[in-house]
């Protein structure tokens, strides 16, 4: 076959301070940069979805016809002009033809400055040249705000299974059999889907625990009866109507789809209360985690979830550095803080210089300021680095200018670009070695686990202030479904507003 084949990512916090440019998506942010044409075809090895793809294509000789491939770190809407020049060089190839299927890399969580659902409207666009017999399969991200037009319009949709994402590649690789199947079929695949009746925290997804890793294994059961079957709890912090978590599956038969999405729907909803998470103020984190670091061979590691750039964080608020110095933490190390002026400031000083600083705290989070101080210039670096990590394994990475910073018993990794720390190379670009701190606070809510876990005594997840509210009962709600109960056993959206008037 001749497939084409195109990635777009990204995951949209509609309540985030900064939005996604054209220029987030050429940098990438923790996601590889911008490729065009036979650039795409570098991605194989590289765990990313569309890899995972065009490994199965080269495998059985298929002809590839690469487009292109975008992602950009998660952050407030997609600008219009990055959305139309991305998505118009997809559906201006698609115009051109002369291929035999598609297959799209998509995170299923994007929204644009002008439309609210972008991967379904990008869909619309390619079936309305393509018509509804060309084959068509999507990969998404677990995160995804699935749409009924984005279940319409694709001959299959298939989600990651794992939070922290390792197995990207290979959901892509899940997409490429589907495609086969669809072909050998000869026509769409029977559906069916359901929508999960409440938000789920970000933080409660996590597949390493229970309960995803429990509703995980049941799914991978229930599967062997039907075509494909997927679960995506959603991004709950992408202001729309369909925002939330969903269970949707293909099968030859009406019957055998709807019992299989019926069937893990049923265990969603029965099992609501586990989905619940409790969260650690910032002094009661940073009072756990040197207690629990005193005897320690491993680090502590504090999650500071609401400042993550990866769920549209801006990577700056300084709540959990303030909390470490009031509670006079020793060995604790802080990653990574996006302020470039600082960054550059420490360049421009020198390693051991001492300068005074207004560091971080720009995002105008109520609650955080920038902490000002006399900084200690420890380390200075280009900031390239590979992630070495589970997760991205083997790709390249980029903080630009990147700095450690001393102030008190706290090391702070300062950088140039934002990016979530997926990896411990994050911190080793900047001169601090992981393994040695006694206390680590991470820029990020699950994803570091895939990294960290191993040198983990313990992981605390800490609720300081951020632009990503961890529990989506915090956000302020105004075109989510008014049925939808805004946290697992929480009011719906319409009993918070009845409350409130």
């Amino acid at each position: 076959m001749k497939i084409l084949i195109a990635g777009f990512q990204h995951e949209t916090n509609t309540f985030a301070p900064t939005k996604a440019s054209y220029q987030s998506f050429i940098q990438g942010e923790g996601f590889p940069p911008l490729a065009h044409a036979d650039d795409v075809l570098k991605l194989r090895d590289v765990n990313v979805p569309i890899g995972g793809f065009i490994q199965w294509a080269k495998d059985k000789d298929h002809e590839l016809i690469p487009v292109i491939w975008a992602g950009a770190s998660a952050s407030a809407h997609v600008t219009e002009d990055a959305y139309e020049w991305i998505a118009g060089a997809i559906v201006d190839r698609v115009k051109a033809g002369g291929f035999d299927a598609i297959y799209l890399d998509l995170h299923g969580a994007m929204v644009a400055e002008h439309l609210d659902d972008g991967e379904g409207e990008l869909l619309a666009r390619v079936r309305k040249i393509v018509g509804n017999e060309m084959p068509l399969v999507v990969s998404l991200d677990l995160h995804a705000n699935v749409t009924a037009r984005m279940v319409e319009l694709a001959d299959a949709l298939v989600a990651y299974r794992t939070y922290p994402h390792v197995d990207m590649a290979e959901t892509g690789l899940r997409a490429a059999h589907l495609l086969a199947q669809r072909i050998e079929h000869g026509k769409p695949f029977e559906r069916a889907m359901r929508r999960i009746p409440f938000l789920i925290p970000v933080n409660g997804m996590c597949t390493l625990v229970e309960p995803a890793r429990g509703t995980y294994g049941m799914l991978e059961r229930l599967e062997k009866d039907v075509v494909s079957l997927s679960f995506a709890p959603g991004f709950p912090a992408s202001d729309f109507d369909e925002c939330g978590p969903a269970v949707w599956g293909y099968a030859l038969d009406q019957d055998a789809a709807d019992k299989a999405v019926d069937a893990l729907w049923s265990t969603l909803v029965n099992d609501e209360a586990r989905w619940d998470v409790p969260f650690l103020t910032p002094d009661e984190a940073a009072r756990e985690a040197i207690d629990a670091s005193g005897d320690a061979t491993k680090p502590v590691i504090i999650a500071d979830t609401q400042d993550n750039p990866g769920v549209g964080g801006d990577s700056n608020t300084m709540g959990m550095v303030r909390a470490l110095l009031r509670h006079d933490a020793r060995d604790a190390a802080v990653g990574v803080i996006w302020d470039e002026k600082a960054a550059h400031a420490a360049h421009r000083a020198g390693v051991g210089a001492r300068i005074r600083l207004a560091l971080g705290g720009g995002s105008n989070v109520p609650g955080d300021s920038p902490l000002e101080g006399e900084y200690e210039v420890e380390y200075l670096s280009d900031g390239r680095f590979r992630f070495d990590g589970p997760m991205l394994n083997g790709m390249s990475g980029e903080l630009g200018l990147t700095a450690c910073l001393r102030i008190g018993g706290v090391r702070i990794a300062v950088s140039s670009i934002k990016m979530q720390v997926f990896d411990r190379n994050l911190f080793r670009v900047a001169g601090i070695e992981p393994e040695r701190m006694k206390i680590l606070v991470n820029k990020s809510s699950v994803h570091f686990r895939a990294d960290f876990e191993p040198i983990a005594h313990r992981i605390l997840v800490a609720k300081a202030p951020g632009p990503m509210a961890a529990d989506p009962a915090d956000l302020p709600w105004r075109n989510l479904d008014a049925r939808m109960r805004v946290r697992p056993l929480g009011p719906t959206l319409a009993e918070l507003r009845a409350s409130a008037a």
